[in-house]
């Protein structure tokens, strides 16, 4: 039997991004996936007395990656983000930290991927698929064997992410959503970047995207 998976989402930066901390028993590291703080990722994964393996970065937004270049930095866990929106790790204006004044960390993705990429980390199996929409790159992680989506900013409980910033395109968002998401084969536990988690199944008959065809 296959080690249990464990998901321990904490709230963290000034937007109250949802970072996850991923990993299976008898395992010694984890994945963390989204942090806009080191100091609140680092506490919990000394008490839970687990290395780091993988930083994984739904997509390019400030607010999901304040605390990439210190957590990296401190456990030399890889950083692993699409190849489309690893520019912004770098790039204030990209990542929209200087459009509101937010100082951040200039970091170096370790892996770019692109869609469909398959990658093990901490025993832990993902799947990347791109959904732009919120950004040119989003991507959403796919934890197969659980019927597990790490949606980021592309799908939330009954809603979905803003397409309306430099990079958005909410024709391109809706279709990720029905096409990429929905399309995927029977029900899947979802984990968004901001709010409270929700279900694949859920969201294909009460989310407005599948309702009305469009995110306006």
């Amino acid at each position: 039997m296959e080690n249990k998976l464990n998901i321990l989402p904490i709230q963290t930066g000034p937007l109250a991004v949802n970072t996850y901390i991923v990993w299976r028993d008898g395992f010694d590291s984890c994945v963390v996936i989204d942090p806009a703080s080191s100091n609140k990722v680092l506490e919990q994964t000394n008490k839970l007395s687990l290395k780091i393996s993988a930083i994984l970065i739904t997509h390019g937004h400030f607010d999901h990656i304040l605390g990439v270049k210190r957590l990296a930095d401190e456990t030399r866990a890889k950083i692993v983000i699409s190849r489309v929106d690893a520019p912004a790790l770098k790039d204030g204006r990209a990542c929209l930290a200087s459009m509101i004044g937010v100082r951040f960390e200039p970091a170096k993705a370790d892996v770019l991927l692109k869609d469909g990429d398959e990658f093990t980390y901490s025993g832990v199996t993902f799947r990347a698929i791109l959904t732009p929409g919120h950004t040119k790159g989003g991507m959403c992680f796919v934890v197969e064997d659980e019927k597990v989506i790490f949606s980021g900013d592309t799908l939330f409980f009954a809603s979905y992410g803003r397409s309306d910033l430099p990079g958005g395109d909410s024709a391109a968002l809706c279709d990720s959503i029905i096409y990429r998401l929905f399309s995927l084969k029977g029900d899947y536990r979802v984990l968004p970047g901001h709010d409270r988690e929700t279900t694949l199944e859920f969201e294909r008959n009460n989310n407005p995207c599948a309702i009305y065809g469009i995110c306006q």
